[in-house]
């Protein structure tokens, strides 16, 4: 009886993770919206706004308009009167009239001819060749801006290979190969090799990053694709490993002094700077529990952390740099009787004493004492205002990491991922100080990358 017992727990178990799983969905665990259900309609947590859709009364809207200079003029001219027929060629008009049509040349591919003059020194006969122009190596070559359009389709409009081969053929009549596309993105990558490095050197001083990692498929094995961002700066790195040896190769948060905003995953704990805690992952947990346990401490903490974010950024919206003492006690106090609530509703499972080690935890018990053990990386975003509620900041950096890996399936070299990753976090952080991808790509193969220059204070 003993042994049936221990089965059927067993089984009851098992079938409890099972429909935990089938629970799960973006609004109320870590699994991304692609992966939730077409049927199911997905929970938000954005509270609904009383305003009707669309454009609200007093929108000043946007509509197209003309230009003073304008590329090309063409006057179309009035030959006849159209009441009587009489001729009127030679009769100055009195005005014009004028529409505008903007639109896009006819793209082609322009071919520049480069000649280099040969002369004969009359004096000592030495025959000279003028020098063309950095960049001119081979007798035929394309130019910068097609390396920069084929590379903007490529690296940030993630179009395939075969795709980008067809979109050149068809807009410049230009036939590339796969090859090409290659060598143009190990061009990039070493010409981004300073541009990598300095934007490394600018994250080991700023007070807050934002630190993240998803899972990437290169020669068919898991892989894992790091990123290190901020506002103004991000830098990407594929590692086959998840933990601190990435971390570690990675070379910024053995040394890093500021706070590192992260998703509780473990390893990055490892590390002796300062700790803070996505509450985004953090609110979707307390979903899953209070739709599977119906335990109200779930939504009163999930309340408490929205009302302190909301005083939070109306206190930012105020040009305050901090919250008032007694604002802080008051909601560390809350944040007290609820964590009580919450243990004394999940007591700690106690292990068999015929059996060796600590017994395993619930789920439940496990975010418990999470919340317990890290309060202080969890409320610092109302102690430190530079410090954000969430690590937004590294999801949208991943994003488009995802949608990559969508549309190609997998890395087919260690190199190719190494230059995707640079190029992107180039494009990145050129885009978050205001510069276009294309200008950046262009600036790039003209041997001049954008290199962000930023002070952090001390």
């Amino acid at each position: 009886m003993l042994a049936l017992q221990a089965a059927i727990d067993r089984l009851e178990e098992r079938i409890q993770k099972l429909e935990e799983q089938l629970k799960k969905d973006s609004h109320n665990s870590h699994k991304p919206p692609s992966s939730d259900e077409y049927k199911r309609k997905t929970k938000t947590s954005r509270s609904k706004s009383k305003r009707s859709r669309g454009g609200q009364e007093g929108h000043q809207g946007t509509t197209l308009k003309m230009v003073e200079t304008p590329h090309h003029t063409i006057t179309h001219q009035l030959k006849t009167c159209n009441r009587c027929g009489s001729s009127l060629r030679r009769i100055k008009p009195l005005s014009y009239t004028r529409r505008q049509v903007f639109d896009i040349p006819e793209p082609k591919v322009e071919v520049t001819e480069h000649q280099c003059e040969v002369k004969q020194c009359p004096r000592c006969g030495t025959t000279t060749t003028a020098r063309f122009p950095d960049g001119l190596t081979k007798a035929v070559q394309y130019g910068k801006n097609l390396k920069s359009i084929a590379m903007y389709l490529k690296q940030y409009q993630l179009l395939p290979s075969d795709r980008l081969q067809e979109t050149l053929r068809d807009l410049f009549g230009c036939s590339l190969s796969e090859g090409t596309f290659f060598n143009w993105d190990k061009e990039l990558y070493v010409a981004l090799e300073t541009h990598q490095q300095h934007v490394k050197e600018q994250l080991h001083t700023a007070p807050v990053l934002h630190v993240d990692e998803t899972g990437l498929l290169c020669e068919q094995k898991l892989h894992w694709l790091h990123v290190v961002s901020t506002a103004n700066l991000s830098y990407y790195l594929q590692h086959p490993k998840r933990g601190t040896e990435a971390m570690d190769a990675i070379g910024i948060l053995p040394n890093y002094q500021g706070i590192a905003v992260h998703d509780f995953w473990k390893s990055y704990f490892s590390y002796q700077c300062g700790h803070s805690l996505c509450n985004a992952h953090l609110l979707r947990e307390l979903e899953f529990v209070a739709e599977t346990t119906h335990q109200r401490w779930p939504k009163q903490f999930q309340n408490l952390l929205r009302n302190m974010h909301t005083l939070v950024e109306k206190a930012k919206q105020k040009g305050l740099s901090t919250l008032q003492s007694r604002k802080i006690k008051y909601y560390e106090r809350r944040y007290t009787i609820l964590l009580s609530k919450a243990l004394r509703a999940n007591p700690r499972q106690r292990g068999s004493p015929n059996r060796r080690g600590r017994k395993k935890q619930t789920p439940v018990r496990n975010l418990v004492e999470r919340l317990r053990d890290h309060r202080i990386s969890i409320l610092r975003f109302i102690h430190d205002f530079r410090v954000p509620f969430t690590n937004n900041q590294a999801e949208r950096d991943l994003r488009m990491m995802k949608v990559k890996l969508k549309i190609s399936g997998t890395f087919r070299s260690q190199h190719g991922a190494d230059c995707f990753c640079r190029v992107r976090g180039y494009i990145s952080t050129a885009k978050k100080n205001g510069i276009s991808a294309f200008e950046a790509l262009v600036r790039a193969f003209n041997g001049d990358p954008f290199v962000p220059i930023l002070k952090y204070a001390e």
